[in-house]
């Protein structure tokens, strides 16, 4: 059952493209553990995902390859690797567990400077997703974006231009946005977050680690 207080939901227009299947693996991760924790965008998914389905009814038959039924029987035959179920007791909610194969302790984390850390997880080429460790009261550097980036709040908090963002709420921010998160006190700050397109940062130092750090 969610517990969270959920303040900062995702976007019609993000729903609407997870339900149809075409998001980045990058941002369908994000997607996907967020609506493990939230009630009202789960529900607004199910609706969107009705439609689409009503959709499904009313379009014509499509021809399909000569190969398609063998291929479709042997990935049967074959079957799908068994997961063992996860608890979702910890930090990370289940999809996240389940892409990672663990919660905190199987990151392997990499400093990145002034205390923060980054996970950067394997995905698609089209975006990348990376978990991000900030130290309580600690700030990321002052930035903007050059496409879309997505940043869900797994544990502790941050505080932005947009407001405050706790476990649970997920912030969009896209190029009109500039800003500088910075940690809640009290609590260290672990952050889910997929990217597009390379952030714009102001700072000489940033821009001079940006390739290295690869975000």
């Amino acid at each position: 059952m969610t517990t969270e207080q959920i303040n900062h939901h995702l976007t019609d227009d993000l729903l609407m493209a997870y339900s149809a299947g075409s998001l980045p693996e990058a941002f369908s991760l994000v997607v996907a553990t967020h609506i493990s924790l939230c009630d009202e965008c789960r529900a607004r998914l199910g609706s969107f995902d009705t439609v689409g389905g009503a959709m499904l009814e009313t379009c014509g038959d499509a021809e399909m390859s000569a190969g398609a039924l063998d291929a479709t029987m042997a990935r049967i035959m074959k079957g799908a690797p068994v997961q063992k179920p996860r608890s979702s007791g910890g930090v990370f909610p289940t999809p996240l567990q389940n892409y990672i194969g663990g919660d905190l302790d199987a990151v392997k984390w990499r400093p990145v400077g002034m205390g923060v850390r980054q996970a950067i997880l394997p995905t698609s080429d089209d975006a990348s997703v990376r978990l991000l460790y900030i130290p309580a009261g600690c700030a990321v550097p002052d930035h903007g974006h050059r496409g879309t980036e997505l940043t869900l709040v797994l544990q502790g908090a941050f505080v932005d231009e947009d407001g405050r963002f706790a476990r649970g709420d997920v912030e969009v921010a896209n190029e009109e946005l500039e800003h500088t998160p910075v940690a809640d006190i009290g609590e260290d700050c672990i952050c889910l977050a997929a990217t597009d397109a390379p952030l714009k940062f102001r700072g000489l130092v940033p821009r001079l680690a940006q390739p290295f750090l690869k975000i």
